[in-house]
C-alpha cells in the first residue's frame, strides 16, 4: 500500500517545474533575440550594399558626364573655328566714326558740399532747472549764449562750405574744359585722318586699315594680331602680312571617354588627316576675314584691291630655326571680293578656285609657299605693327612679346620657355635658375599695358606661385605698378619690374625694345624738381580721395614727415592750414565718390621728407561724442591729375572709443618710388594725441 506525498514534497517539485520553465522561456528568448540580430545584420549588410552599388553608380555616371562635358567642349571649340567667317561677317563693319570719342563728361557731383550746414534749432535751447527767478533767468542766458555759439559756429561752417563748394566748382569746370579739349582734339584728329583717307594719303591709309584690323572683335582670343601693312597710292593696293594661328588652336583629342574597369579618362586623337584639314579650313577662313574686314572698312573706296601674305612665326623645318613661315598669299580686288556670299562657301575652294590664291597643302607640317607682293616690296612705306627692327614694347604682339621676355632670362644664363596661349594657368614664361642656392623655378607673367598694373594681377601672380610651387614669381609690364602693388609684393618672392627697367635690363643683355613717346611708368614717380607753377610740380600730381562707408564726420590730415618726425608745424595739412608752404600736399574737394581728398604732388615734396602719413579724425563740431565705430569699408582712391583712378588702397576700419586713426604712409623706397604702407593704430584722445606724437606741440 503506497504512501501519499506530503505538502513539502509537492510545493519543492511545483517550484523546480516553475524554475525549469523560466530557463526554457530565456533560452527561446535569447535564440530569438540572435535571430533577429542576424536579421538586421543582413538588413543593414543589404543596404550597405546597395548604398555602395549606389554610390558606383553615381561616381561612373559623374566620371561620365565629365567625360562628356570634355568632349562636349572640344566639339565647341571646333564649331567655333568651323564657323569662325560666318560669325565673322556678321560683325559690324569698321568706320572712322568708331575712333571718334563721345563728349561725355562725368557730371558735377560735390558730395556732402551740396547740402546747407543745418542750423540750431532754438528751441532746442530752453533753460532747464532753477528754483528762483534769479536762476531761472541765468539760465535761461547761459542757454541763449550756447544758441548764439552754436549758431555762429553753424555759420561759418555754411560760409567755410560755400567757399569749397565754389572753389570745388571752378577745380570741376577746369578739369571738365580740360577733358573736353581733350576729347575734341582727339575727335579733330579723326577727322583730319579721314580727310587725309579720303585722298589716299598712304600712312593715314596704313594706319586706319591696321586700326581696323585690330579692332575687329571676329577672332577669338588665343589667335594673333600682328600685321605689317603698305599702300601703294598709283595702284591703289594695299599688302598686308597677317600673322596667322598655330597648329595648337586645332584640338588634338576628338573624343573623351571613360574606362570604367581602370578608373580613367582616355582621350581619342583626332586623326591626322582630319586635324590637318580643319587647320587649313582655319586658315583660309582667316585669309577670307581679313580680307573682308578690310574692304568692310573701306567706307571711302580708297582700296581697290588687297595683296594678302599670311604667316606663322614658327620653326622653319628647312633651318630648324625659328622663321616666319608663309602658308598663304592671295591677291584680289574690291569686284572680285564682292561678289562672294562669305557665309556660304567652302573657304578653302574659295581662297585657292575662286580667288586663285595659294594656301599651304600641309600647313601641319609647315610646308611654305611663296608670298607674291609683300609690304618691304614698296620701300619706306611699310609699316609694323608688332614686330622688326627696334620694337616698340607697346605695339608688339603679345606672343612676340612674351618671346622678348624669355629671351631677356635666357640672355641672364637661365633656362626659359614661353607657355602656350590656352590653359597656361596664368604664366606666360617659365624659367629655371640654374644657381643651386639662389635658383630654382621662376613663374613670369608679362602685362603689355600703357595704364598702371592694378594690384589685382600682383595678388594672382602670388597665387600662381604658391600653386605652381615655384620658388619666385615676376611680373613685367610696359607700364607700372602702384604703391598698392609694391605694399602687397614686400616680404614675398616677387619682383615687380616695370617698363623702364624692362628696357633697361633688355640693353645691358644686348636686346632691343623701346617704349613710345608717352609711355613709361606709371607708379608714382619720385624725382624732385623745384616748385613750378601752383601746385609744386608743373600740375603734375595725385589726389588721394578717400571713402568709407557709416554716417562719421572725418576730418582728414596729412603730414610730411622724415622719419616719425614732421618737419615742421607747417607741413601738417588739417582744416586750419590747408597745404604745405611749398604747395606739394594740399586738402582738396574729392572727385565722384570721395568724401574727402588730398593732393600731393611728390616731385615737389622737400628733399628731407620721405613720407606723407595720412590721419583722419571725428570732426567735433559736426559729431560731438562720436568714434571711429562706424568707420568702416574704407579706402583710398590714387587718382592722376586728370582724376583717372590709378589703384585702390585699403585702409584698417575704425574701432569704438577711438576717434583718430593713422590710415597709412606712402614712403620713399631706395629705388625711387613711393610705397603705400597701411597703418591702422588708433587714439582715444583724438587728434591732438595723434600728432603730439608726430612731433607737433598741441597748445
Amino acid at each position: 500500500m503506497s504512501r501519499r506525498s506530503n505538502g513539502l514534497v509537492g510545493a519543492w517539485a511545483e517550484s523546480q517545474r516553475q524554475l525549469q520553465r523560466q530557463h526554457e522561456a530565456q533560452h527561446r528568448a535569447a535564440v530569438q533575440g540572435a535571430r533577429e540580430q542576424e536579421r538586421l545584420q543582413r538588413a543593414h549588410e543589404r543596404d550597405m550594399a546597395r548604398l555602395h552599388r549606389e554610390q558606383q553608380a553615381e561616381y561612373r555616371r559623374r566620371r561620365e558626364a565629365d567625360a562628356r562635358g570634355r568632349t562636349e567642349e572640344l566639339e565647341a571649340r571646333v564649331g567655333v573655328l568651323e564657323g569662325l567667317l560666318a560669325a565673322g561677317s556678321r560683325v559690324p563693319a569698321f568706320r572712322t566714326a568708331s575712333l571718334a570719342r563721345a563728349e561725355d563728361i562725368e557730371p558735377f557731383a560735390p558730395g556732402r558740399l551740396a547740402y546747407p550746414v543745418p542750423m540750431p534749432d532754438v528751441n532746442r535751447y530752453q533753460a532747464q532747472g532753477g528754483w528762483t527767478a534769479g536762476r531761472r533767468a541765468q539760465a535761461q542766458q547761459e542757454a541763449q549764449a550756447r544758441y548764439q555759439q552754436d549758431w555762429q559756429a553753424a555759420q561759418a561752417a555754411e560760409v567755410q562750405r560755400q567757399q569749397q563748394l565754389a572753389q570745388y566748382r571752378r577745380q570741376y569746370e577746369e578739369w571738365a574744359q580740360g577733358q573736353l579739349g581733350e576729347i575734341r582734339r582727339h575727335n579733330a584728329g579723326v577727322a583730319e585722318m579721314a580727310v587725309a583717307l579720303r585722298r589716299g594719303d598712304a600712312d593715314a591709309v596704313v594706319e586706319y586699315f591696321s586700326a581696323a584690323l585690330y579692332a575687329s572683335s571676329a577672332w577669338p582670343a588665343e589667335f594673333p594680331r600682328q600685321v605689317t601693312a603698305a599702300f601703294d597710292p598709283a595702284g591703289r593696293q594695299l599688302v598686308l602680312d597677317w600673322e596667322l594661328p598655330g597648329l595648337a588652336v586645332v584640338p588634338e583629342s576628338k573624343i573623351v571617354r571613360y574606362l570604367v574597369g581602370s578608373d580613367r579618362e582616355k582621350e581619342t586623337p583626332r586623326p591626322v588627316g582630319q586635324r590637318r584639314a580643319l587647320y587649313r579650313d582655319v586658315l583660309a577662313q582667316c585669309v577670307l576675314l581679313v580680307l573682308r574686314d578690310v574692304f568692310a572698312a573701306d567706307e571711302f573706296g580708297v582700296v581697290e584691291s588687297v595683296a594678302l601674305n599670311g604667316f606663322v612665326d614658327d620653326v622653319d623645318p628647312a633651318t630648324g630655326r625659328r622663321a616666319v613661315v608663309f602658308l598663304s598669299t592671295v591677291m584680289v580686288s574690291r569686284a572680285d571680293f564682292g561678289g562672294l556670299n562669305l557665309e556660304q562657301v567652302s573657304a578653302v575652294d574659295c581662297l585657292t578656285e575662286g580667288l586663285r590664291g595659294q594656301l599651304s597643302a600641309r600647313p601641319d607640317q609647315r610646308v611654305a609657299v611663296r608670298p607674291g607682293r609683300v609690304p618691304g616690296d614698296l620701300g619706306s612705306g611699310a609699316v609694323s605693327h608688332g614686330g622688326g627692327g627696334e620694337p616698340d614694347l607697346l605695339e608688339m604682339d603679345p606672343i612676340a612679346f612674351e618671346g622678348l621676355v624669355a629671351e631677356l632670362f635666357r640672355a641672364r644664363g637661365m633656362r626659359a620657355v614661353t607657355t602656350q596661349r590656352s590653359n597656361d594657368g596664368g604664366v606666360d614664361v617659365e624659367a629655371l635658375d640654374p644657381d643651386p642656392i639662389s635658383g630654382g623655378k621662376i613663374i613670369v607673367q608679362v602685362k603689355r599695358y600703357r595704364n598702371t598694373v592694378p594690384p589685382s594681377a600682383v595678388r594672382d601672380l602670388y597665387g600662381t606661385v604658391q600653386g605652381a610651387g615655384a620658388n619666385k614669381g615676376v611680373l613685367v609690364t610696359t607700364s607700372g605698378f602702384g604703391p598698392g602693388s609694391y605694399t602687397f609684393a614686400n616680404g614675398k618672392p616677387l619682383t615687380l619690374v616695370s617698363g623702364a627697367e624692362l628696357v633697361d635690363l633688355l640693353g645691358r643683355c644686348g636686346l632691343r625694345g623701346r617704349l613710345s613717346a608717352g609711355a613709361g611708368d606709371a607708379s608714382v614717380p619720385a624725382q624732385r624738381s623745384s616748385p613750378d607753377g601752383e601746385d609744386g610740380a608743373g600740375g603734375d600730381h595725385n589726389v588721394l580721395g578717400m571713402t568709407w562707408s557709416g554716417g562719421v564726420a572725418l576730418d582728414v590730415c596729412a603730414l610730411v614727415c622724415r622719419g616719425g618726425r614732421v618737419l615742421s608745424d607747417d607741413h601738417f595739412v588739417f582744416f586750419n592750414n590747408p597745404q604745405t608752404p611749398e604747395g606739394a600736399v594740399r586738402a582738396v574737394p574729392g572727385f565722384a565718390g570721395d568724401r574727402a581728398a588730398v593732393r600731393v604732388s611728390f616731385d615737389a615734396l622737400p628733399a628731407e621728407a620721405d613720407r606723407v602719413v595720412l590721419v583722419a579724425a571725428v570732426d567735433p563740431e559736426v559729431d560731438p561724442g562720436g568714434d571711429l565705430a562706424g568707420f568702416t569699408e574704407a579706402g583710398i582712391r590714387l587718382r592722376d591729375a586728370a582724376g583717372v583712378e590709378l589703384d585702390r588702397l585699403e585702409v584698417s576700419d575704425g574701432r569704438a572709443g577711438e576717434v583718430a586713426l593713422v590710415l597709412g604712409s606712402f614712403r620713399l623706397r631706395s629705388s625711387g618710388d613711393w610705397e603705400f604702407v597701411a597703418g591702422g593704430k588708433g587714439y582715444p584722445g583724438g587728434l591732438e594725441a595723434l600728432v603730439q606724437e608726430y612731433g607737433i606741440e598741441v597748445a
